[in-house]
């Protein structure tokens, strides 16, 4: 058996970590076991197992793991704009599956690859892009106003 700490948790279940650290206290994380100072979480089918609560609505973590890739491109009509702009709007994109955010600086914390297609451009255009597997972990960032 496979087991996570409550990063990789969290990442997979598609919530923060403190979510995860209070799902671990109320005891309804299947199989969960303290080792030392660190949790120890299983997987069942490469996903944490989370028992159903008794109040309250549904829980909105992720159920299965998640298989689409994330792309990240520039969006470069945006970037022309913002030459003589005082307060630059987001030009980095990021793609995972439906969900789609805009920022100035992303981290990814994990390999990727930069893919270049002039024939088969992206739904939004994009012909370059960098492709980062579901698993590894990506932080957006603004700029403070």
């Amino acid at each position: 058996m496979e087991y996570v700490g409550t990063i990789k948790a969290a990442s997979l279940l598609g919530i923060c970590q403190q979510r995860v650290r209070q799902l671990l206290a109320e005891g309804r994380i299947e199989g969960a076991f303290k080792q030392g100072r660190f949790w120890r979480i299983p997987l069942y089918d490469d996903m944490p197992k989370i028992v159903p609560g008794t109040r309250g609505p549904q829980g909105t973590w992720r159920k299965r793991p998640q298989r689409v890739a994330t792309y990240i491109h520039v969006n470069t009509k945006l970037l022309q704009k913002n030459i003589n702009k005082e307060h630059p709007e987001a030009v980095i994109t990021i793609h995972r599956g439906s969900r789609t955010i805009r920022c100035h600086e992303a981290e990814i914390l994990g390999s990727c690859k930069v893919m270049y297609s002039p024939d088969k451009a992206k739904g939004c255009g994009a012909r370059v892009w960098v492709e980062v597997e579901p698993d590894i972990r990506v932080i957006a960032r603004m700029f403070a106003a």
